[in-house]
């Protein structure tokens, strides 16, 4: 008989394309992925795994496999909503995507109150970005999306999955102190056509929208420097290297070199909660969208205080 959790080892390393991303994924080690893999491969007296280059890639055998993997794991999580819904209450692992900006300012309170309430509910963070966080919920990868767009590119629910609004996160334009545009209470966007700006990599959410939005005002944006990391776009602000749009959420206070001032007509990002439609039932995910949703106008009260109105 076929070990489940070895099949889930599998799908894992079918999803993300990797045994490093998959155990990350797992919240396994390396190691501890391959290992389960080579115990399958024996079970099933079959090639699951074959040296490419410096990495590995998965047989014609595997994939098979692992799409019987998903069929499975679908029918195991329709058991567990069923057993969890007749309980009545949160309980079991519940894995849950997010993009890093919500993971570090908005996860923590969210993740310590479900803890509190529930203790026999295990939720599991992992950072992923909007773009992919969707289709691991369509996919079955994990429980739980939190994920963002914004108004010019909303990000599509897939079939099979449902979303919730969490609540709308504010984005400021940063500018160095020194900067002529410091003293201005507001800008709009005509006036940045010579800037040069401090953006996320293109393909993601943030990149796509500044691109989309300052074409429609009639100029290409000249972005000289690229950093995933907001708190990294807010450091070379500092340094005076560009100005940057960054939202609020998980930003923290600004160094004193910054300045926020206001992008008229003011950016606005949605936050949502996304969970494939057969596990809507379940309590652990009704109740970690209601505690997302309750916490979240105290998060946002306190990004708007740091930066004024």
């Amino acid at each position: 008989m076929l070990d489940l959790g070895r099949l889930r080892a599998l799908h894992a390393v079918a999803v993300h394309g990797g045994v490093g991303a998959a155990a990350a994924a797992l919240g396994y080690t390396p190691s501890a992925v391959s290992q389960q893999i080579g115990k399958l491969e024996r079970e099933t007296r079959t090639t699951l795994l074959e040296r490419s280059g410096r990495g590995i890639r998965l047989t014609d055998e595997a994939y098979q496999l692992a799409g019987t993997a998903e069929r499975l794991l679908a029918l195991v999580e329709e058991a567990e909503v069923r057993l969890e819904e007749r309980r009545g209450l949160p309980s079991g692992r519940l894995s849950i995507a997010c993009f890093a900006s919500a993971a570090r300012g908005l996860m923590p309170r969210a993740l310590a109150e479900l803890t509190r309430l529930h203790p026999d509910l295990d939720a599991r963070l992992s950072e992923v970005d909007p773009h992919l966080s969707v289709d691991l919920v369509a996919r079955g990868v994990v429980d739980l999306a939190v994920a963002h767009d914004w108004d010019i590119a909303p990000l599509p629910a897939p079939p099979g999955v449902e979303q919730a609004v969490i609540g709308d996160d504010r984005c400021d334009l940063l500018v160095h102190r020194e900067h002529p545009l410091a003293g201005r209470a507001a800008v709009r966007r005509e006036e940045l056509a010579a800037e040069r700006w401090i953006s996320q990599p293109p393909g993601t959410v943030c990149h796509d929208w500044l691109t989309r939005t300052l074409r429609t005002t009639g100029f290409e944006p000249l972005i000289v420097h690229q950093a995933e990391e907001n708190h990294t776009q807010v450091a070379l602000v500092a340094a005076g290297l560009g100005i940057a749009l960054v939202p609020r959420l998980g930003r923290g206070a600004l160094p004193p070199e910054v300045v926020a001032v206001r992008l008229d007509p003011m950016p606005t990002r949605r936050l949502h909660a996304m969970w494939r439609t057969g596990a809507a039932r379940r309590p652990a995910i009704r109740e970690t969208v209601r505690t997302l949703q309750e916490l979240w106008p105290g998060i946002a009260a306190v990004g708007d205080s740091r930066t004024g109105p």
